[in-house]
């Protein structure tokens, strides 16, 4: 097993066109006159498992999607993700057909041109702070003006920190970001390199226990965990979509029956105490949440837009308001329907395993 450190009703019709949209290609497909059928079978999936994505790593610990997807003949392939951008990327380059991120990235993704869209919302985490060290001297937001800022770009984390310094009159440029991967963010804050993190869990939950300090904290901030896949991906193999999305919802349920095996699970995957995981799970994770995005995921992502044009990550805020638009496949969770897989022992001893470097 591996281990590693508003009411929006002007966007119902757009969503509405994407549902149409994939249950078209379903139809396709099932009809073999669609680019999916017999002569375009998909052999493996590619698919990422994340720690800030716990219901990945039940999925791959019991083998469920591996069983879902046998008879089909179509075998997986996990691609270990360090964060929201790595996802991104190796949805980008066509690594991957699904992938793990904050709903903020995946905006991003979609506003910088990625045939990417949104078919799942995961969970709703309090995964991103800003981080200090113990004694640190910085005790307010306000006090970060100059200081040197660990975070990694284009995720969570980044815009959790630009919104907190414009929250307390700041901005990114009054302060220096260092741009590190999370794990080697939480390493240079350690070192004394940098005065602040911008922190991701279950790697920030292990700083806090060691002695690190959450500087700052607003949970509104945080957009949610999400699941994406390739345009092509659903379009071409709708079937293998749906069976992904119905067994995260299988997981959903396990980890909501399940909170302390769900945090052995992370903590074996993540290399950190079981209480931590435990803290993390408990305190910090919401699977109760609709896995059809609703109003409040439009409005935090939304809120995150105008940070990528101030960053100059996309052209304009219409860019940013088109790909929101056009951001999610709902209708896979609108009809997922959670599946029964037994899984088998030792399933992730036995899984096809590409860990990514850090």
């Amino acid at each position: 097993m591996p281990s590693t450190s508003a009411s929006r009703p002007a966007r119902a019709p757009r969503s509405a066109v994407k549902a149409i949209s994939a249950a078209a290609a379903l139809a396709l497909l099932a009809t073999g006159c669609g680019e999916g059928g017999e002569d375009d079978q998909l052999e493996t999936l590619n698919i990422d498992f994340a720690t800030y994505n716990p219901l990945s790593l039940i999925i791959l610990e019991n083998g469920w999607l591996e069983e879902e997807l046998e008879e089909l003949d179509v075998d997986v392939q996990w691609v270990q993700s360090q964060g929201s951008n790595r996802a991104n990327e190796n949805l980008r380059a066509g690594n991957i057909h699904v992938g793990s991120t904050a709903g903020s990235a995946a905006l991003l993704n979609r506003a910088v041109g990625a045939d990417t869209h949104t078919i799942l919302i995961e969970n709703q985490p309090e995964w991103s702070a800003l981080v200090t060290q113990e004694g640190s001297e910085i005790e307010s937001v306000e006090d970060l003006e100059g200081a040197s800022i660990a975070a990694t770009l284009a995720t969570d984390p980044y815009f959790f920190m630009a919104r907190a310094l414009q929250e307390a009159g700041l901005s990114v440029d009054d302060v220096e970001v260092q741009a590190l991967q999370h794990a080697d963010g939480r390493q240079a804050l350690e070192n004394g390199d940098v005065d602040a993190w911008a922190g991701l869990d279950p790697i920030m939950a292990g700083a806090e226990a060691e002695g690190a300090q959450l500087l700052y904290r607003n949970v509104d901030f945080n957009t949610y965990s999400v699941i994406n896949a390739t345009g092509d991906f659903v379009e071409n193999h709708p079937d293998v979509a749906q069976i992904v999305v119905n067994v995260y919802e299988q997981a959903r349920e396990w980890a909501n029956e399940n909170p302390e095996g769900t945090a052995e699970i992370l903590a074996e995957y993540a290399g950190i105490e079981l209480e931590i995981a435990e803290a993390v799970i408990t305190e910090r994770t919401n699977f109760e949440v609709d896995p059809v995005p609703g109003d409040d995921v439009y409005a935090a992502m939304e809120a995150a837009g105008p940070f990528f044009v101030e960053n100059g990550d996309v052209d304009s805020q219409e860019a940013v308001d088109e790909a929101l638009d056009s951001l999610f496949y709902t209708d896979f969770a609108e009809n997922r329907e959670a599946t029964e897989a037994e899984g088998t022992e030792n399933a992730a001893d036995e899984a096809d395993i590409e860990e990514e470097d850090e």
